[in-house]
């Protein structure tokens, strides 16, 4: 799978993308992707990108011209062609979550980033884009943290990206459940200890409490994840009915 990043800060993508387990992975070759900077597009002598907007407001507005030429210079440069998609960075897109992770991860050879910036992108860009992404409800100074969301929650689905190739499927928002607490070295930190079933050895009993204690952490923070009982797998619907057993004998 390849990636292009359209940005005005290239070496911001360059440098997330070179570090850590992503930077691994994309060095021996489980991906690719490219930062292409937006400048060298831009008009004039300094490479103008943006402009102030039809009808006043305060900031500028990044131009059509310059965007659309770096998305389809991307479309003619691509090391991998076949299944593309377009997707702008917007406060006003899909929402990232998981399932559109997988989506992207299976449907697509090719994601091409928009990343916009100062009070947005020409409305006019739309044509040349296929969706809009989100982070959520927050507002960011530019669309590159989006950006690299996008592709980091992408590439640990594809093959030989992670170390573990258990770790993708056993993590927080797999299913409906948040992860379940994880214990480390040493058994004592200052009087707080690991709890002893995870110390015993018994697989099937550290199975069982951590599917309890990920039940537990979901009602905490992420109920509606609980919410269609009808929907749950036997085993989770029953710990949360104890739970609301328990919680209304308390």
């Amino acid at each position: 799978m390849h990636f292009d990043v359209i940005t005005l800060l290239p070496e911001v993508v360059e440098a997330y993308l070179s570090a850590s387990v992503i930077g691994r992975a994309r060095t021996a070759g489980a991906f690719s992707a490219r930062a292409v900077d937006l400048r060298p597009h831009g008009v004039g002598k300094h490479r103008q990108v943006d402009d102030a907007p039809y009808g006043g407001g305060a900031g500028m507005v990044l131009a059509p011209g310059p965007l659309v030429q770096a998305i389809e210079e991307c479309d003619r440069s691509a090391p991998v062609q076949g299944r593309v998609a377009r997707i702008l960075m917007a406060p006003g897109g899909v929402t990232l979550d998981r399932s559109l992770a997988g989506q992207l991860a299976n449907d697509y050879d090719r994601l091409v980033l928009v990343c916009g910036r100062f009070e947005g992108v020409d409305a006019r860009v739309s044509d040349w884009i296929d969706m809009s992404v989100s982070l959520g409800d927050v507002v960011l100074t530019g669309g590159e943290l989006a950006a690299l969301a996008v592709i980091d929650s992408v590439c640990r689905l594809l093959p030989n990206v992670l170390g573990n190739a258990v770790s993708a499927t056993d993590e927080s928002f797999e299913g409906p459940l948040l992860e379940y607490p994880q214990y480390t070295r040493p058994r004592d930190f200052q009087g707080r200890e690991v709890p002893a079933v995870l110390l015993s050895g018994d697989h099937k009993a550290i199975a069982q409490w951590r599917l309890r204690k990920a039940v537990e952490e979901t009602r905490i923070f992420r109920p509606e994840r609980l919410e269609n009982r009808r929907g749950l797998p036997t085993e989770i619907r029953r710990l949360v009915e104890e739970l609301d057993k328990k919680r209304g004998g308390e």
